[in-house]
């Protein structure tokens, strides 16, 4: 029991570091806001119309995830040669003022636009606060924060929209983006009290010759493809968003056009997803997460593939069901990835192998969105079952392919700290 509660609480014993526990309060209020964000989306792109409510959220997110695939492994190359702060709070109030520009969205392109232009800044904003932990936090609890951190996003990427989805019920579609704009400030606020001296790489890691930006680019991709757990556990990723996809863009169709339901259902739908993701973040905790990852990984995904095969043929209440298993899911098919950079990537090339991570993990919904896109308008009352068949395809494909036969070690530096 109480071996049981340690490794709950471990991750957080990173938050006495005072610098740290700001940092990650205005990125948990800063994820949070961008959860609003994409709920808000898809309640606006269904008041251009139902038949089109698929296809403008689909193309939404592909532009959404086309600007981390093109900009994030340069955001990670830059965050080790310029003003890391600068970076940050100079990307989050560019962010904050597009946002504030989405209730007053009265044509389709100006969704397009907003969203491609708020998810630039964005790809340069994630990869920079992923490499300025080392900076702040003790050495010993390294991996606790970034681990911390890592869960973090990924949960609020699916918990998100749940807690999202319920303002939505209380507000409305376009007044939810004004409570985004004030989660924007907030943590903006937050990023600007951060001391300089702080965040930017140790003057001993600085060569005076740089590689090339291409160069670093090449290697981050490089190191993430050449460890067999890494690339594993990103192809699980791939299954991950496949499934998601069909979640994040046809839920809503399938609520208020199959259902013949309400915003206030939508909303709930996605706040059982989001409990689901939630649950399994802190079960995943618990155990030893050696032993544990790559059971979590493939579990993981199994479930999300089934829980949404059914999603076509279910009454609401049962919807709910499947939808906190497919939230369940995600996060355990989510959740090692970033933890397994942290240990088999040594703490100079994590910075260029977590932006080259962050871009082809969302390059994976870059071709998944328009494949749910596409089915959802199509075949609407099968598109969940299409989406579950080629979910659970692509993880035996993974499985029998890709799967490492031995479990992954620790790096020496990670022993060194322990």
């Amino acid at each position: 029991m109480n071996k049981a509660l340690s490794n709950l609480t471990e991750p957080f014993q990173a938050l006495h570091n005072k610098l740290f526990a700001k940092l990650y309060l205005a990125q948990t209020i800063s994820l949070l806001g961008d959860a609003i964000t994409w709920v808000g989306l898809a309640l606006l792109a269904y008041q251009f119309g139902e038949e089109r409510a698929a296809v403008i959220l689909a193309t939404a997110l592909t532009l959404r995830v086309t600007a981390f695939i093109i900009f994030s492994p340069f955001a990670g190359v830059l965050a080790d040669r310029i003003d890391r702060k600068k970076i940050l709070y100079v990307t989050h109030f560019i962010r904050m003022g597009l946002v504030a520009l989405l209730p007053f969205v009265t044509a389709e392109w100006q969704i397009y636009a907003l969203v491609f232009l708020m998810n630039v800044f964005n790809a340069f904003f994630s990869p920079t606060y992923r490499s300025v932990i080392p900076q702040v936090v003790d050495k010993k609890l390294y991996r606790e924060a970034i681990g911390l951190s890592a869960a973090t996003y990924q949960i609020l990427g699916i918990l998100g929209p749940g807690l999202a989805g319920i303002l939505a019920v209380w507000l409305g579609a376009r007044e939810i983006f004004l409570v985004d704009a004030a989660t924007f400030i907030i943590a903006g606020i937050l990023l600007l009290t951060l001391p300089k001296e702080f965040l930017n790489a140790p003057e001993e890691h600085i060569s005076k010759k740089h590689p090339t930006t291409w160069q670093e680019v090449t290697k981050g991709i490089k190191l993430l493809f050449g460890n067999r757990y890494i690339r594993f556990a990103l192809f699980i990723e791939l299954v991950s968003a496949m499934a998601g996809a069909f979640i994040l863009v046809n839920t809503i169709v399938l609520i208020k056009g199959e259902l013949n339901l309400t915003d206030k259902e939508y909303g709930w739908t996605m706040a059982a997803f989001g409990i689901g993701a939630a649950v399994a973040a802190f079960v995943s905790g618990a155990v030893d997460k050696t032993k544990s990852r790559q059971v979590s990984l493939i579990v993981g995904a199994l479930v999300l593939g089934l829980a949404i095969s059914a999603a076509n043929y279910l009454n609401f209440s049962l919807l709910l069901v499947f939808w906190v298993l497919a939230g369940l899911g995600q996060s355990l098919a989510e959740i090692p990835s970033e933890t397994l950079i942290g240990e088999n990537i040594s703490g100079e090339e994590q910075g260029k192998v977590y932006g080259s991570h962050f871009a082809f993990s969302h390059l994976w919904w870059a071709i998944s969105y328009p494949i749910a896109g596409f089915l959802g308008t199509k075949v609407p009352e099968k598109d969940f079952l299409y989406g579950g068949m080629l979910t659970l395809s692509l993880l035996l494909i993974v499985f029998l392919f890709l799967r490492p036969r031995k479990k992954p070690k620790i790096s020496n530096q990670y022993k060194l700290k322990a």
